[in-house]
């Protein structure tokens, strides 16, 4: 099963989304607008906006931005979210389809822009912006509790036996996202013309009681797309581990940022 086929899946559980998939650091897009002031003459897209974790910052700008989103729930759900903006809109579709006209001085996209093709993504970024206009595509990588080894070894066996067994899909330890990996994601841009290439990493903890938590991992596109039998059973299973270790877990979320400018022409 590829990340195509499940972009569906989000769109089925939109409320939940919204109200327990994390926003971002304060720093995160002070860091952006350092990089790309805007103002309430810029034109700006979001691309994948799901609950609109991270629109608001932008709105209070009072930049015209434009929301693209595959589902239908999420779009309707961010016009009722946002209707006190009017410089809010949404469109629903995949980006590599939704014609826009004009160009644009910022594109942004939040831990979404892996679902599309990067030779179609980039491409298509680069072409509606404007000269000098900036892509900035960010995304939260979270990793399992750090203190409580005995959980997370449970939790290892649990994810073997019922997630990678109805995936059919080998089993890999567990790596926390790395400098190294944000900075080989900024230089793919550079092979798409963009100059300026920059890469940033934020830290933050979040902690969930066994329910929330399970919850939380109901969002998740790879776990949704579980048969809804060994889905309950499985979430079962990691909710009874977590009660049994103190009824509570930690996630630590590294938080990368790429920036990215389109060459301005020479005039």
């Amino acid at each position: 099963m590829n990340n195509n086929s499940l972009n569906w899946t989000f769109d089925t559980v939109a409320d939940t989304y919204e109200k327990l998939r994390p926003r971002y650091v304060d720093e995160l897009y002070q860091t952006i607008f350092d990089y790309a002031p805007i103002n309430n003459t810029s034109r700006v897209v979001e691309i994948g906006i799901g609950g609109g974790q991270a629109t608001l910052p932008f709105l209070e700008t009072g930049c015209n931005l434009t929301a693209v989103d595959y589902g239908k729930n999420f779009c309707e759900l961010c016009r009722e979210k946002f209707k006190g903006y009017p410089n809010f809109s949404a469109v629903s579709g995949k980006f590599e389809d939704v014609e826009l006209n004009g160009e644009y001085d910022l594109i942004y996209s939040a831990s979404a822009f892996h679902w599309i093709p990067e030779e179609i993504g980039y491409k298509k970024v680069y072409d509606m912006l404007k000269d000098g206009g900036v892509f900035a595509r960010f995304a939260n990588h979270p990793y399992r509790d750090k203190g409580k080894p005995t959980l997370s070894e449970e939790m290892d066996r649990i994810y073997a036996e019922y997630y990678y067994k109805y995936h059919n899909k080998k089993q890999e330890p567990l790596v926390e996202y790395s400098e190294a990996q944000a900075q080989n994601r900024a230089l793919i841009a550079e092979k798409y013309g963009f100059t300026d290439t920059q890469y940033k990493l934020f830290y933050r903890t979040r902690t969930f009681s066994a329910k929330e938590y399970i919850m939380l991992l109901g969002t998740y596109s790879d776990h949704i797309a579980i048969e809804e039998r060994i889905r309950t059973e499985f979430f079962s299973k990691i909710e009874d581990a977590i009660n049994r270790h103190g009824g509570e877990i930690t996630i630590y979320d590294t938080i990368d940022l790429q920036l990215a400018r389109k060459n301005s022409r020479i005039k």
